[in-house]
């Protein structure tokens, strides 16, 4: 049987003393080691370091020195320095909301002496000498530096060894260390960074290009496997390099987002990031990315947590729109971007007037692409690659109705060293080696992949793949979005009901305009009740309560035009798989042509709509590798 609690006698109201305020508020500010580095850096460089180095004892538990070559610290301003809430960074409120700087809150010095044993050295470029200071004993003596200053803090939680207990492992310590150092190095690569551990030299980035730091902070690897990002939108402007779906990884460990130089952790912007891969990121992977972001301070509150590492922006929509917008143009062009502009038919670059709803835009698609209803045939996919662009105008192909018999085709034998054959039993005399970057159709291997030869050895791409990525860019193009047209949708004969939570009312009561766009109406059925009364006319054969919840949740979380695009995009995508050539459809090598020629001028067909590669390249180095030639 549970004991009666007894009522807390009453304790009178009282100032706390200060030294307890300052541990409290050390308990916001500093949580393990890493979090003084952060915020010594961040002192370094608002004085205008050129160089900062680093050095750490047991991973900073003993020992964190910030040494940097700044303005330095004034004798008189030193004593005032270790002060709460003193500060040089502002003096007004409305230096307040428009921070220009690391650091502004003037709590991190007076935390950290709280709770370890802090000296501060300093010299101005007008003193004759440095002076020290001693945070515990308050003395302050003459002592020799050049210009500049330097932290200690030694024994970080000796006064507070509750907290020292939750500390991990030294190299675990140290690690979170470089991690801190790592986020200011890449938004400075015109500052020199030095981290000692132990007296060895552990990192070192010397000042730089953006591009160089990236590849000495992230490895040469994200260079290669990234794309450049800059896109300048209103008052906003984002910049940086976004890793191709590829380079993704298991986990959000490379993703680094600035705000006006500041490292932050922000739904908004990570949210913005995630959707610009939705379709083109297999499963759970998590892409990589350093994003820059460049806004009025006035349109950004950096004064939301003590560390400083949480933002509020006046207009999130206007941000999260800039930075999808920015990454998915940098993923937009396939790395086959080099090939020539190859002409394509009007029919597929504009909307058919015939052609208002999904069905319409997707039945517009099948004929285009010459995709019957069974999705197992591509009986005009040879138009699409004109032989205009070949050297010799001679050589023509010849018209998709001989061409294209509904029978079986099988491939012909490609006899070594000449040139793939057409669909008519002629050589591509006309067509150069090395000139198309997915190179030319060679033949098809088990009814699935495509071979194909370029420059740089053999190229392999998974048909249904590349063209489900084709057809689903060609349906994007001809629906249009934020154009206000609707999915088509169908009614449930028998309304599903569900018990639903007050969010979710409220959410289906305000955005019932939004639902209709995405070809969803869901109305109350009681006060605790909605009732799905129609859905997206390919989801039919869904689970309707749980289609509705999911973009309940959606909409309640994010910006009711994101949850409408994303809608559609997923119907669309639907749509696309069913529509594309399917495995073990024997293609003619004027088709293969074809795919490959129209993947060279879509955009992110490098990635299916799930996220899966649609080509390989296999260099003849790789090739000489696996037979031991030169060995």
């Amino acid at each position: 049987m549970n004991a009666v609690l007894q009522p807390r006698p009453r304790r009178p109201i009282r100032e706390l003393p200060d030294e307890l305020i300052s541990q409290i508020a050390a308990g916001e500010v500093v949580e393990r080691p890493a979090s003084v580095v952060r915020e010594l850096v961040d002192n370094a460089l608002d004085a205008g370091a050129a160089q900062i180095t680093v050095r750490l004892l047991a991973g900073g538990v003993r020992l964190v020195a910030v040494e940097d070559d700044g303005m330095g610290i004034p004798r008189e301003e030193l004593p005032i320095a270790l002060r709460r809430h003193a500060t040089s960074k502002i003096g007004s409120l409305s230096d307040l909301e428009a921070v220009g700087t690391m650091g502004f809150r003037g709590e991190a010095l007076a935390a950290i002496a709280s709770v370890s044993e802090l000296a501060i050295l300093s010299r101005c470029a007008d003193q004759p000498s440095a002076f020290l200071l001693d945070a515990r004993s308050g003395e302050l003596r003459p002592a020799a530096r050049a210009q500049g200053t330097s932290v200690e803090v030694k024994e970080l939680f000796f006064s507070t060894p509750a907290r020292r207990k939750f500390l991990k492992t030294d190299a675990t310590e140290l690690a979170h260390c470089i991690e801190a150092v790592r986020r200011h190095a890449l938004a400075r690569p015109d500052v020199g960074f030095a981290i000692w551990h132990e007296g060895k030299l552990v990192e070192q980035w010397r000042p730089g290009t953006h591009e160089q730091r990236m590849a000495d902070v992230l490895g040469d690897d994200f260079l290669a496997d990234s794309v450049p990002v800059d896109l300048t939108m209103g008052p906003l402007r984002v910049s940086g390099r976004a890793g191709i779906p590829d380079a993704a990884r298991s986990r959000a460990d490379q993703q680094f987002a600035y705000v006006n130089g500041r490292f932050v952790r922000d739904k908004v912007l990570a949210h913005a990031a995630r959707s610009a891969y939705e379709d083109v990121l297999h499963g759970q992977r998590q892409p990589v990315y350093v994003l820059a972001i460049q806004i009025d301070p006035t349109r950004v509150d950096v004064n939301v947590h003590p560390t400083k590492i949480e933002v509020r922006f006046r207009d999130g929509r206007e941000v999260h729109q800039a930075v999808r917008r920015a990454v998915e143009a940098g993923l937009a062009t396939p790395r086959a971007k080099q090939a020539p502009e190859v002409p394509v038919q009007p029919a597929l670059l504009a909307p058919s007037p015939a052609a208002p709803a999904p069905f319409a835009a997707w039945s517009q698609a099948r004929v285009d692409f010459g995709t019957p209803a069974f999705g197992n045939r591509v009986n005009d996919v040879g138009a699409l690659w004109s032989p205009s662009v070949r050297a010799d105008t001679s050589v023509r192909a010849e018209p998709a109705e001989a061409a294209f018999d509904p029978s079986p085709v099988e491939p012909g034998p490609v006899e070594a060293g000449a040139g793939p054959s057409t669909a008519s039993g002629r050589t591509e005399e006309g067509l150069p080696d090395g000139d198309w970057p997915l190179g030319r159709a060679l033949a098809q291997l088990q009814g699935i992949y495509i071979l194909a030869e370029n420059r740089q050895g053999l190229v392999i791409v998974d048909m249904h793949a590349a063209h489900e990525r084709i057809v689903y860019e060609r349906l994007k193009a001809q629906l249009g979005t934020g154009d206000g047209r609707a999915l088509a949708s169908q009614p449930l004969l028998i309304p599903a009901t569900f018990a639903a939570t007050p969010q979710e009312v409220a959410t289906a009561e305000a955005c019932g305009a939004t639902l209709r766009q995405v070809g969803l109406e869901i109305t109350p059925f009681s006060a605790k009740t909605l009732a799905v009364r129609a859905v997206p006319t390919t989801l039919a054969q869904g689970d309707a309560v749980e289609l509705a919840r999911s973009v309940l949740a959606e909409l309640a979380q994010h910006e009711a035009s994101t949850v409408v695009q994303r809608a559609r995009d997923e119907l669309l995508a639907t749509m696309a798989c069913h529509g594309a050539v399917r495995a073990n459809r024997r293609l003619t090598i004027d088709e293969m042509n074809a795919l490959l020629r129209q993947m060279e001028t879509t955009e992110r067909s490098d990635q299916c709509n799930h996220g899966r590669p649609t080509w390989r390249q296999v260099t003849v180095r790789d090739l000489d590798a696996l037979f031991l030639r030169g060995r």
